[in-house]
């Protein structure tokens, strides 16, 4: 008898081998449906027409140029990079994405058992009626536990189900903030940019300022001489005055234009990192927005919509499987003792353990919850074809500026130099005596207006390549941290 007693054994080992690896096969399976992509509700190639041109084969995509590729500006590197730093709303996305790596590492723990270590002690008084001798006991009872109080072993997929929606909502918040940083960097170039065409444009409204007052002297020694009618004098002051206006207006702009760059910088920007004018600023890259528009696929706004589907189709799994029962472990290895001194001698050993399966027989949540889960998920599909739609949308209108930007600024520039040489000759005209001096203020006024007007293409240009640079995805990490 005594060689069959290590066969039994051996039998028992495998057999208990065999039961733990047929409890984690069936606890890997899960009842998620099979995930399938939808289709993009947009065109596959991007619009064409007279407002838009071929893009060069050098031009490089956005994928190839990181942001300081991209701004290539020294002192704009800088602000981007305090920015980055400093900027309260893209800290508060990084603690969402903190946070919900957490929950996610929470979800994914209830797939282990949790091993608990404890100890007890109490002292029962019986009183004699109870006493098998008729008199009153007293017994002392210590305990030391090391054990599983409840483990469910995930047969149908539930806990796991849950975890996979769990991981696909962090990866979400990792996208969102993503996002928000791509958007960050979009709105501090901007702003820069808006603050160098604003001290531009105070610095053309200063030197114009200046002509004008130069004019106006002029004029008024020539009407106190008799050589200029006060209606000369009156026109020339209204144009001072007017270029007045527009000096305390380019001033409060510029000056709100600094303030909206320090709130986004989270911080005051020194002197020296602030631009004199857009001529200040490097100028900006050109890039390629593809030749298909499943590049869209890739921005961090549509990515986090395709997460939160995911988790909507691994929450259906979770439905799915409330249906089933749920088989759970409970066991204990410890000591036990009447004498707290004696706890831990031999022969005071003992261990418990136990199974508790839970079936559903009648549950008037479950079927509704499985409808819901459905529904969330045919929600997400339609807001992540939206958000493809849109994306869609904003590519489009800054390929389609993109276009035509160079000839308004061609046309813009043309207007300048035409403006320029008819301002010219009005004041030849008018020093000459040939013509009256309204002629060479309409002149001057339009060459003003004309200045402002290239000013503010550059700036729209400028604006769109930024802009052309954000909707492609551009100025986002390209690495996605996974647990």
């Amino acid at each position: 008898m005594g060689h069959i007693r290590p066969e039994i054994n051996k039998m028992k080992r495998n057999v208990f081998l065999l039961l733990i690896g047929i409890i984690f096969f069936v606890a890997g399976c899960t009842m998620i449906p099979e995930y399938n992509r939808p289709e993009a509700p947009v065109p596959a190639k991007w619009p064409s027409g007279p407002a838009y041109k071929q893009t060069p084969q050098s031009v490089p995509v956005v994928e190839e140029l990181p942001w300081r590729q991209f701004f290539t500006d020294e002192r704009l590197q800088t602000v981007i990079a305090s920015a980055l730093q400093n900027n309260r709303d893209l800290r508060l996305a990084a603690l969402h994405v903190e946070r919900a790596r957490a929950l996610y590492r929470i979800q994914r723990a209830e797939l282990l058992p949790t091993i608990d270590a404890s100890g007890s002690g109490s002292r029962e008084r019986k009183p004699a009626a109870l006493s098998n001798n008729e008199s009153p006991k007293t017994t002392d009872l210590y305990r030391a536990d090391l054990g599983i109080s409840y483990w469910e072993i995930d047969f149908f997929g539930r806990i796991r189900s849950l975890e996979k929606s769990a991981l696909e909502q962090y990866l979400a918040t990792e996208q969102a903030r993503r996002s928000a940083q791509i958007l960050l960097i979009s709105e501090v170039a901007n702003t820069y940019l808006t603050l160098a065409a604003d001290r531009e444009n105070l610095q053309l409204a200063q030197s114009t300022l200046v002509n004008q007052q130069a004019a106006h002297h002029l004029i008024k020694r020539r009407f106190d001489t008799g050589l200029a009618s006060e209606l000369d004098l009156r026109q020339v002051q209204a144009q001072v005055d007017a270029v007045r206006v527009s000096v305390a207006l380019y001033t409060q702009l510029a000056a709100q234009a600094k303030n909206a760059l320090e709130l986004l910088v989270g911080s005051s920007v020194p002197a020296d990192l602030l631009p004199e004018g857009l001529n200040s600023v490097m100028p900006l890259p050109d890039v390629s927005p593809g030749t298909t528009s499943e590049v869209l696929l890739s921005r961090p706004d549509i990515l986090q919509a395709e997460n939160l589907l995911k988790a909507a189709n691994a929450n259906i799994g979770a439905a799915r499987a409330a249906f089933f029962p749920r088989i759970a472990l409970t066991t204990s290895v410890g000591t036990v003792s009447n004498d707290l001194s004696g706890l831990f001698d031999s022969g005071t050993g003992a261990w418990i353990y136990g199974a508790q399966i839970v079936m559903p027989i009648f549950d008037a949540r479950t079927w509704p919850a499985l409808n819901a889960s459905k529904v969330d998920k045919e929600i997400a599909v339609t807001q992540y074809e939206r958000a493809i739609q849109g994306a869609f949308r904003e590519v489009a209108d800054a390929l389609a500026q993109w276009g035509t930007i160079d000839d308004q600024m061609d046309a813009q520039q043309s207007l300048v130099d035409a403006t320029s040489a008819a301002y010219r000759l009005a004041n030849i005209r008018y020093t000459k005596g040939i013509d009256t001096y309204l002629n060479a203020l309409v002149a001057q006024r339009a060459l003003f207006v004309s200045q402002q007007g290239l000013i503010s293409t550059r700036l729209s240009k400028l604006a769109n390549q930024v802009r052309l640079y954000e909707v492609l995805g551009g100025g986002g990490d390209s690495e996605v941290h996974k647990d």
